[in-house]
């Protein structure tokens, strides 16, 4: 098990960086097959913030990444730091040239050198007592300082990460990218390892762009998050923004489990299996999927606005996962519910739906 982070009054904070603003503008890659990988797409990191880049796998998210870190060259666009270019048609800097650190996906510590010497690994300029003293600065910030003379072996998954977050913050880079750098931990410990990191982020005052396909992770983490899909910037804004503003269904997806019912526009409504809901926006016959989320039910046994079938039941400790038969759509309705809204010997019961969980979006064709 991880240890606990230091008391933030206690961290080191010495070396802290100057954040960098790291831009992406109108960036395109594809590999030797002909597969486009991104197309065009622009957004920033802003100095001192964490960003997300989120999507499913293939979206494009760590080829962005390693676009960044020099790793892959972009086909066409520009990577620029605090207004220099530093990668594009006629500039192309080296990786140790551009004030990026990188944590990657199985962390990469090298298992014949002690913690201190994977620390110190990236400090070349720096003489022998120079880099001992960044890299023990640096365990210091991670809470690690008394692993120095230790081995890989004897640490935490947890403990891993965050020696592989110490060896990129030694140099002191400007911009620190994370390549999913949860994704192996046991889920007991990826609470706890991502406030911790969080809060080293925000002492170390780089910014941070963070490779995730975990929408809630990005929620936890970042100041802003991206969502790309099949090589393209779908939104880009806040938690919030994109959980309660989602700009399609694919957005509307990502961010909660939903229902999907297609229905036309009539009189500013669209008529589904759960009722008529307003359609704001949308015009007179236009075609609409309609999104409900599974959270976006009140559910009673005596009274509501529509009647439904309890067809299965799935407890799953603080909530019920609920299957339900509603008249008129082909599918089972999926329902979240608070344990206990519902007696043991329920049946038949009724629903009625939360306005702020109804979201519509004008239908996607097939080739769309």
């Amino acid at each position: 098990m991880a240890r606990q982070a230091a008391h933030p009054a206690s961290r080191v904070t010495a070396g802290v960086t100057f954040a960098a603003r790291l831009a992406f503008e109108n960036i395109s890659h594809s590999y030797g097959s002909g597969a486009q990988t991104l197309n065009d797409v622009s957004l920033s990191a802003e100095p001192g913030e964490v960003l997300c880049l989120l999507g499913p796998s293939g979206s494009g998210k760590t080829t962005l990444l390693r676009i960044a870190a020099g790793i892959e060259s972009q086909a066409t666009g520009r990577v620029v730091m605090n207004d220099r270019e530093i990668a594009g048609p006629s500039v192309f800097l080296p990786p140790e040239k551009r004030s990026i650190g990188l944590v990657f996906q199985d962390f990469a510590l090298f298992p014949h050198l002690s913690i201190l010497d994977n620390v110190r690994y990236g400090l070349t300029a720096l003489s022998r007592e120079e880099s001992k003293r960044e890299a023990m600065i640096a365990l210091s910030r991670v809470d690690l300082e008394h692993y120095a003379a230790s081995y890989p072996h004897v640490l935490s998954g947890g403990e891993q990460q965050r020696v592989a977050l110490a060896r990129a913050l030694a140099p002191r880079p400007s911009v620190l990218l994370m390549d999913e750098p949860f994704s192996g931990l046991d889920s007991r410990l990826k609470d706890s390892v991502r406030a911790e990191t969080l809060d080293i982020l925000r002492h170390s005052r780089a910014t941070a762009i963070v490779v995730t396909h975990d929408a809630e992770e990005a929620m936890r983490m970042g100041d802003r998050i991206a969502l790309l899909k099949d090589g393209q910037l779908v939104q880009l804004g806040t938690a919030q923004a994109l959980y309660q503003k989602p700009v399609d269904l694919f957005t509307a997806a990502f961010f909660s489990e939903i229902n999907v019912f297609d229905a036309h526009v009539e009189s500013g409504m669209a008529d589904t299996p759960l009722g008529k809901v307003a359609a704001p926006g949308h015009g007179e016959g236009v075609a609409v999927s309609v999104a409900v989320r599974t959270a976006g039910f009140e559910v009673s046994e005596t009274e509501g606005d529509i009647p439904a079938r309890l067809l299965s039941r799935r407890y799953l400790g603080v909530v019920e996962l609920l299957e339900l038969a509603v008249q008129g759509s082909e599918t089972a309705v999926r329902a979240r519910v608070r344990c206990g809204a519902l007696s043991d010997s329920a049946r038949d019961i009724y629903l009625s739906l939360r306005n702020a969980d109804v979201l519509v979006f004008e239908r996607q064709t097939e080739s769309a």
